[in-house]
């Protein structure tokens, strides 16, 4: 289970997690399919969040259900000794404490990532609740 990837990746992967098809495209194709995927998955697409479980992938998937609320997930990250990425899912999750836990520990680029997939959930949340988005009948 990879979570160590060179500085220019996690910058491709913070610009898929915004929406840059381009660079997520990029990133399946050259080497780092589960960064890629993982922008689908994080967008609640089933086959993308089984794609990662089935290729070796579970604590990207933990992640994503950690941002979820899933405390289950939160603590296999825990028992996994993958405690920064449990910091990333809570974060994700709009934990300020968590943010600056990531910060004070030298993983600036994991908070900021962190923080895009704070606002992917939050705009899906929004487009889920907010009634005026409701289809019409």
């Amino acid at each position: 289970m990879r979570t160590d990837y060179p500085a220019k990746i996690l910058l491709a992967w913070g610009e898929a997690i915004s929406g840059n098809a381009a660079l997520r495209d990029w990133l399946i194709q050259n080497g780092y399919p589960e960064l890629g995927v993982f922008s689908f998955a994080l967008r609640n697409k089933a086959d993308a969040r089984k794609w990662l479980m089935d290729n070796g992938h579970p604590h990207l998937m933990a992640v994503i259900n950690g941002i979820e609320g899933n405390a289950a997930a939160l603590d296999w990250l825990e028992r996994n000794n993958m405690s920064m990425l449990k910091q990333v899912a809570l974060t994700g999750d709009g934990d300020d404490e968590a943010f600056k836990w990531l910060l004070q520990h030298g993983h600036r680029e994991m908070a900021m990532l962190a923080q895009k997939m704070r606002v992917v959930k939050a705009a899906i949340e929004e487009d889920n609740t907010d009634p005026h988005k409701y289809p019409k009948d």
